[in-house]
């Protein structure tokens, strides 16, 4: 290892850049020469350059601006992007995050030059295939050399994959470091104020591809959550990936339903903080929702994180079985006491992480993966 090793991050997604910043700023704490590379998956401002300010990222050393398209268009795009600027740059790691194409696109170019790699969230499973992010995920925890689970069950998924128990660590949820870090900057009344919203709302989240990508589909989810709107004004802020299905199937601004622009992080955890519910496919804020104690419905037919099942406040529902769930989920509210957080969901798992890499860099060898305490 050379005596100023360089790590590299790279993030491709708004999910990405929440689960870096508590790493990348423990890195720096630690004094570890670093850089990240933005990948630019998530290429509209106010999905990826609010949240680099929100979160205190530094610039980029390099943005590759893939913007969107089919998988293989963009990850074609990724992989040619990703190899020129790791061969420049010469990491001694890379540190890729989460499921998205990125993460992929980065993994597979590392192994074929011979650049070693951490992945953070490792072992999350849906076990569905038919999902583009779990053959992302099985294919990244296959070829990484560091592996950081945020939650226990990913320890024994590792484990049935043939995953050395000596590259795996359990830190705990990264994303969460982020939430807490930003927990005193989350005020509803603002971002309540500037969108026009009453006092007691709900939000909605949707771009899974299983549920915008076809007319027949987005179409189910769209009545299902005008259903809801008709129980609890709604304000959804739309992704851009679907934005035009979801139009289409009939998801416009009417007198119980506000469509606005994806919002920045800070905004949008205040608008969730300060939800009676929300309806949402996305993995993170099942996690989000599950700490801030807000009612949560995700509509899918599995997650790749059950914990927010058994440890929090989100439930699995299918599109027609949303309005009903939606209705005991406002007459019951939340029901999660904070002592029943899932293990070292604690706001540490950046210095967990941080620790291991700095160590692994210097050659020694830590303890492979441990429980640990629950937080207090």
């Amino acid at each position: 290892m050379r005596e100023n090793p360089l790590v590299l991050h790279v993030l491709g997604a708004r999910p990405n850049f929440v689960k870096a910043a508590p790493v990348v700023r423990a890195l720096g704490e630690l004094g570890v020469r670093q850089g990240i590379i933005h990948t630019g998956q998530h290429y509209d401002a106010l999905m990826s350059d609010v949240f680099f300010a929100d979160l205190g990222l530094p610039e980029p050393v390099a943005n590759l601006g893939v913007g969107s398209g089919s998988h293989a268009r963009q990850t074609a795009a990724l992989l040619v992007g990703l190899e020129e600027v790791v061969q420049e740059q010469e990491p001694d790691l890379v540190v890729v995050y989460g499921d998205v194409n990125s993460t992929l696109a980065a993994i597979l170019v590392c192994a074929k030059l011979g650049v070693k790699t951490a992945h953070v969230e490792a072992g999350l499973r849906s076990f569905d295939r038919g999902m583009p992010e779990e053959v992302n995920r099985v294919v990244t925890d296959a070829l990484a050399d560091v592996l950081f689970a945020t939650s226990p069950e990913a320890l024994s998924y590792l484990a049935s994959e043939g995953v050395p128990a000596s590259k795996v660590h359990l830190v705990g949820n990264p994303m969460i470091d982020s939430l807490y870090a930003a927990l005193p900057s989350l005020d509803p009344a603002p971002v309540v104020e500037r969108l026009g919203l009453p006092g007691r709302y709900a939000v909605a989240t949707l771009h899974r591809p299983a549920n915008v990508d076809t007319a027949e589909a987005a179409k189910e989810l769209v009545d299902a959550v005008l259903d809801v709107s008709r129980q609890i004004p709604l304000v959804v802020p739309v992704h851009p990936r679907g934005k035009a299905r979801l139009a289409e199937a009939g998801l416009v601004d009417g007198p119980s339903v506000k469509v606005v622009d994806p919002l920045g992080y800070v905004d949008f955890l205040s608008l969730v903080r300060g939800a009676a519910l929300v309806v949402t496919d996305s993995g993170g804020v099942q996690e989000e929702t599950t700490v801030l104690g807000v009612p949560c419905l995700t509509v899918r037919p599995n997650t790749e994180r059950p914990i927010t099942i058994t440890h929090g406040t989100n439930r699995l529902v299918t599109p027609a079985l949303l309005p009903a769930a939606a209705e005991k989920s406002l007459a019951d509210g939340a029901s999660t006491p904070a002592g029943e957080l899932p293990v070292l969901w604690d706001g540490q798992a950046g210095p967990r992480i941080a620790k291991v890499i700095s160590a692994w860099l210097k050659g020694d060898n830590l303890a492979p993966a441990s429980q640990g305490k629950r937080p207090e």
